[in-house]
C-alpha cells in the first residue's frame, strides 16, 4: 500500500479536458441549495468520504458532472492523515465513472475511480502497472452528535420551540434556521451545537453553504462547506481573521456536524482596563481544531463591535444560505 500510495501522489493531477461542446450548459442564476439526499440528484451520490488503511480520499461535486478528488495520505484528517501535502485531481463523470489523468496527458498515468452502489459505494483506483487499490465509503459521525445537556445546563433550542431566540424559525422537521440571535447574553462557558450545511454543488468558496456562530455577538467561528479544502481562517472551524483550524474537520454537506466550545471572555480590572484577552477552545466533529486561541478583537461584521466587560448573546448568522441547527445548550462557568 505504501507503494501504491507513493506513486499515486505522482500520477495524480489536474483533469485532461475533453473536447468543448459546442454550445456550453449554462448555469443557474443562483446556485441552487438542496436541503435533502432525495433532492440531491446523483452527483451528491458519487460525493463523500473515502478509506482503506494507509490512504483517505474525498470526492467532492462540483456540478454539471464536475468532481474534485483529494487524496490524504495515512487516512482522512482526523483519522489517521499524517498532514503531508494533498493531492488533488478535477474529473468528469461519464456515465457511472468519473475518470481523472495527469496534468501532461499522459495515458499511462491516468487514474480512473469507480464507484459502485449508493449506500455502501466503493472508491477504486486503478494504478499504471498495479492492481487497483480499494477504498471503501464512509459516512462519519461525530461522538458528540446527540449529547445530552448535563446538569446546571440552559437548553437553548431542542426542536420544540425557538423561544431562546429573537425571530427564530423553526421547519417542520424541527430544525432552527439561522438567521437568529440568542435573547440571553453570556460570558464564560461550554457550548454544545450541531448544524447542517445544505448541498449547492455550483456555489463555490463563500457562497457554498456560508454562516457563522458569532460568541457574545463578537467573535465568529466560521460554519461552511469546506469539505475537502485547505481549512483556512474563513473556512469551517476557523476564528474568522484570527485563526484557521488545526485540521479542516468538514464532513460533506447534508450530515450534521458538532460545534463543542470552552469559551472565556476577555477580563478587566476593578478601573475597567482589560488584563486579558478573550479565549477560545473549538472541537470539530469531537476533533481539536482550536486550542486556547486567544481573540484580541472581534470579527469586522460582528453585531458587538467594541470588546468590553459585558456578556453577549450567541447569534447564527445569515448569510443567504439555509443552515440550520439542533441540539443547542450552554453550560455557564
Amino acid at each position: 500500500m505504501k507503494t501504491r500510495a507513493s506513486f499515486l501522489l505522482l500520477a495524480c493531477c489536474s483533469l485532461l479536458s475533453a473536447a468543448e461542446p459546442a454550445a456550453p450548459k449554462a448555469k443557474p442564476a443562483e446556485p441552487t441549495a438542496f436541503l435533502t439526499v432525495e433532492a440531491a440528484g446523483a452527483d451528491f451520490l458519487l460525493q463523500g468520504e473515502f478509506a482503506v488503511k494507509g490512504l483517505g480520499a474525498n470526492i467532492i461535486a462540483l456540478g454539471a458532472d464536475k468532481f474534485r478528488l483529494v487524496i490524504f495520505q495515512g487516512g482522512l484528517p482526523g483519522a489517521g492523515w499524517d498532514g503531508s501535502a494533498k493531492t488533488e485531481m478535477e474529473g468528469t463523470k461519464n456515465g457511472g465513472q468519473v475518470s481523472f489523468t495527469s496534468k501532461n496527458g499522459d495515458a499511462s498515468a491516468s487514474v480512473t475511480i469507480v464507484i459502485a452502489g449508493v449506500a455502501n459505494g466503493v472508491l477504486t483506483v486503478t494504478l499504471p502497472g498495479s492492481q487497483p487499490v480499494t477504498l471503501n465509503r464512509l459516512i462519519r459521525r461525530s461522538p458528540t452528535e446527540g449529547l445530552a445537556a448535563p446538569t446546571g445546563a440552559k437548553i437553548l433550542f431542542d426542536g420544540k420551540n425557538a423561544d431562546a431566540w429573537k425571530d427564530g424559525k423553526v421547519d417542520e422537521r424541527g430544525f432552527l434556521r439561522c438567521g437568529t440571535t440568542s435573547k440571553d447574553l453570556f460570558k464564560d462557558y461550554t457550548l454544545h451545537l450541531e448544524f447542517m450545511l445544505p448541498f449547492k454543488p455550483f456555489a463555490r468558496g463563500q457562497g457554498r453553504a456560508n454562516s457563522g456562530v458569532y460568541h457574545q455577538d463578537r467573535y465568529e467561528v466560521q460554519v461552511l462547506d469546506s469539505f475537502g479544502l485547505k481549512g483556512e481562517n474563513n473556512e469551517c472551524g476557523g476564528i474568522y481573521t484570527i485563526s484557521a483550524p488545526k485540521v479542516n474537520m468538514c464532513f460533506p454537506p447534508l450530515q450534521w456536524q458538532t460545534y463543542d466550545v470552552d469559551f472565556t471572555a476577555a477580563k478587566f480590572d476593578a478601573q475597567g482596563q482589560r488584563t486579558a484577552w478573550a479565549r477560545i477552545t473549538v472541537r470539530h466533529n469531537g476533533i481539536l481544531i482550536q486550542d486556547n486561541v486567544e481573540l484580541p478583537h472581534t470579527t469586522t461584521s460582528s453585531g458587538i463591535k467594541t470588546i468590553t466587560n459585558t456578556p453577549g448573546p450567541f447569534q447564527l448568522q445569515e448569510h443567504g444560505n439555509p443552515v440550520y441547527y439542533r441540539n443547542i445548550w450552554v453550560l455557564e462557568k
